[in-house]
């Protein structure tokens, strides 16, 4: 079993040190995430793990990629939650400020993004990132 593809004891989001099977896997399996927050944790978690196509159905289909490409030279090794706003169980849609710590051939990086969640069909998926001039892409 490759390492990229076992099962980890933490579960790569972090989340105040949950087991990944009790974390972000019920999400990996179909069970909806209740907030904003935790389908972006849940996403940060298939980017780590490769689960390219749960990356993709949690994707609002107006703005989904037709695909995702791995880069087998990166790792993503850490999330941190910044901000996060709306995105409860009664909200039409959330805000979620994250940065992202990754290490590219070997070389330490981190990626911040704020990203706009919204529910279609019930489900809370992924808009996409709202630009740092305030407006919003693919919008």
């Amino acid at each position: 079993m490759s390492r990229r593809t076992k099962v980890a004891t933490a579960c790569p989001c972090g989340h105040q040190g949950m087991a990944y099977d009790e974390c972000c896997a019920p999400a990996h399996r179909g069970h909806a995430p209740a907030t904003a927050e935790a389908l972006m944790r849940s996403r940060y978690s298939a980017f780590a793990l490769d689960q390219d196509a749960y990356v993709l159905s949690s994707w609002h289909p107006d703005t989904r990629p037709a695909f995702v490409e791995p880069d087998s030279h990166l790792r993503w090794v850490g999330l941190d939650i910044l901000e996060s706003t709306g995105g409860g169980m009664f909200d039409a849609e959330g805000v979620v400020e994250f940065r992202a710590h990754y290490r590219d051939h070997g070389k330490r990086g981190d990626m911040v993004e704020r990203s706009r969640f919204v529910r279609h069909d019930g489900q809370w998926v992924y808009w996409g990132p709202i630009l740092t001039d305030g407006s919003l892409a693919n919008v």
